[in-house]
């Protein structure tokens, strides 16, 4: 196959798994022999969350102070007075992420400026607002191919929208992500007041599709038993507003008698330089994450890549790239469930046997070989003649 220029969208900068996924597959495409770039629109003008090897593009975009879909509609126009010239569209195939690159991408298709767009549909939202729905369904339905990051959302999308989805999967980075400790480990530890443990990891923040209500009622059980024990509450950052979510969650940690703060029961970090992240992974002795609704849970590797367990929800997505020796399965709305999980994967003899599968799993799991699942629909959607002078 030719080397193509791929534009890659993305709907923020920020540590979020699509846009960590966009950053990866770019930078394996490039190893390939290809050119992606990554773009995002940026109002804070500090640039992607981490160093990429790949060429990116920090959209200008202006800060807004409003509700979700002002915030989405602003983006969507950042993206568009981007891509607004002919030179600006130069590029062979261009691939969104989101809603926000996709909505901008069929506008620009109904231009004439590009010949169509490839989308990978990494989870479909439950928007209460009418226009964000639509805004969500037209990024799909206007797409000339369609991907997906597990069978779960291909198979929604077909039922649905009566639309195919091939399946690309996700990879991990294992010369970033590994077991061997690092200065960096000590550093973490201290920031942040970690005791010694155990220390239970949880990452997207308080948001309700992760769960973080019910995982707090899990930890809290397990507090009760094992006074040391730490929640540590890292990631958090999105477009979407979880204002109401997190005050439900600050509700139920003060009602459970558990403080937040540095060294305290619970630790909220907020999202977390890429360079500490495997630190962060190392240190805790499991990785928590059951949750309601995810594409992937990308998390859910680089914590095996590190060796650290994890508990996960038995459900899909998990129960596709999973084995059932890879993880502990909890059903998500049974917090003494994973308040017993979390005791298992203490024991040393579950913890060794979930290291082993873990870090296997994750061996098994590369970003280089999801590039070469995307050769398929890139040339379906490659343009073919020269862009007009």
């Amino acid at each position: 196959m030719k080397s193509l220029r791929v534009a890659i969208l993305t709907h923020s900068t920020n540590p979020r798994g699509g846009v960590a996924h966009g950053l990866a597959l770019a930078e394996a495409l490039c190893a390939l022999g290809h050119e992606a770039v990554v773009h995002a629109p940026d109002p804070s003008g500090r640039g992607f969350f981490r160093e990429a090897a790949c060429p990116t593009v920090a959209v200008a975009a202006r800060p807004v102070a409003g509700p979700t879909v002002e915030l989405v509609r602003a983006r969507i126009d950042d993206y568009l007075r981007h891509f607004a010239t002919p030179a600006a569209c130069d590029f062979d195939v261009f691939h969104a992420h989101d809603g926000i690159g996709g909505n901008a991408l069929a506008t620009l298709k109904h231009r004439r400026l590009i010949p169509g767009f490839v989308r990978t549909v990494h989870h479909v939202d439950d928007f209460a607002d009418p226009l964000l729905a639509d805004w969500q369904e037209r990024a799909i339905r206007e797409a000339r191919r369609l991907l997906c990051v597990s069978r779960l959302w291909a198979d929604w999308i077909r039922d649905e929208l009566g639309v195919d989805a091939d399946i690309v999967g996700n990879g991990v980075d294992l010369a970033a992500y590994r077991e061997a400790p690092a200065e960096t480990d000590a550093l973490v530890r201290d920031r942040w007041g970690l005791g010694p443990g155990p220390v239970i990891l949880s990452v997207g923040g308080f948001e309700e599709r992760k769960n973080t209500l019910g995982l707090i009622a899990g930890f809290a059980r397990l507090q009760a038993c094992v006074p040391s024990a730490q929640l540590v509450v890292a990631g958090g950052a999105s477009l979407l507003d979880h204002a109401a979510y997190r005050a439900r969650c600050r509700a139920a940690l003060d009602e459970a008698g558990l403080t937040v703060g540095r060294g305290a029961a619970v630790i909220e970090t907020g999202p977390v330089p890429q360079a500490e992240m495997p630190a962060l992974y190392r240190i805790a002795d499991l990785l928590a994450f059951p949750s309601w609704t995810e594409g992937f849970g990308l998390c859910v590797l680089e914590a095996m890549a590190c060796g650290t367990p994890a508990i996960v929800s038995n459900r899909a997505p998990f129960t596709e790239y999973l084995a059932p020796t890879d993880a502990l399965f909890v059903n998500p709305a049974a917090p003494d469930a994973l308040a017993t999980a979390m005791a298992a994967a203490l024991v040393p003899q579950t913890r060794a046997r979930l290291r082993e599968a873990g870090r296997e799993r994750a061996a098994a799991l590369s970003w280089r070989a999801c590039a070469e699942r995307h050769h398929a629909a890139y040339t379906a959607c490659a343009r073919r003649e020269p862009i007009p002078a």
